[in-house]
């Protein structure tokens, strides 16, 4: 039996660990192990076929478990995710989903929440999307430039953090530990580390 944890990474690696947190967690709670992580790049919108998940469910048999963070990650719509979940009903495989604690078996039951949580997953990207364009839109007419401001910014993210990441560092704690215990990615630390001019 073959545990697949699938990762659809964005550009934000902190992102990607969270997912990744979440994930361990969950398997370690219900004893999934071991894992193999797969990571995904390609966008949301490509047809799921030609993804990874596409390949997990191809080479994956019955009892494999496939671990996602959320239901989203299988796909953008709630078609797309209904089609991957019959495919694994079919196939024997059971789909968990790590952020509701829910196990997707190909039972009416399980068909039914994953109908309503695509669903809603779907209908709060159109409206996080419609909501964008309507403030960048906005923000033209009233001759607000847009984009971002040429030059470094001044105010850096992990700034809120400065003296919990200096207590970290005097106390001798890695950098690595303290980006996991800050929940960002050791590349952020380490840059506002250089920018900031503390002792790498």
């Amino acid at each position: 039996m073959a545990n697949y944890a699938y990762l659809r990474v964005s550009s934000d690696s902190q992102d990607t660990q969270n997912q990744k947190f979440g994930l361990l967690e969950y398997c370690n709670h219900h004893h999934i192990a071991p894992l193999h992580f797969i990571e995904d790049t390609a966008s949301g919108k490509t047809n799921w076929k030609e993804r990874g998940i596409g390949s997990i469910l191809e080479k994956a048999t019955k009892g494999d478990f496939i671990i996602v963070s959320e239901i989203s990650r299988l796909g953008r719509s709630t078609l797309q995710v209904l089609e991957i979940l019959e495919l694994a009903a079919k196939k024997g495989i059971s789909v968990h989903i790590a952020k509701n604690r829910i196990i997707m078996d190909g039972t009416m039951q399980a068909t039914i929440t994953a109908t309503i949580l695509g669903l809603a997953a779907q209908i709060e990207r159109e409206f996080i999307s419609t909501r964008t364009k309507e403030a960048l839109a906005k923000r033209k007419k009233d001759g607000i430039k847009l984009g971002r401001p040429k030059g470094q910014a001044q105010l850096l993210k992990l700034d809120n953090y400065r003296n919990e990441i200096l207590g970290y560092l005097q106390k001798g704690i890695n950098k690595r530990a303290i980006s996991k215990l800050i929940e960002c990615s050791p590349s952020t630390l380490y840059l506002w580390l250089k920018r900031r001019r503390f002792s790498l």
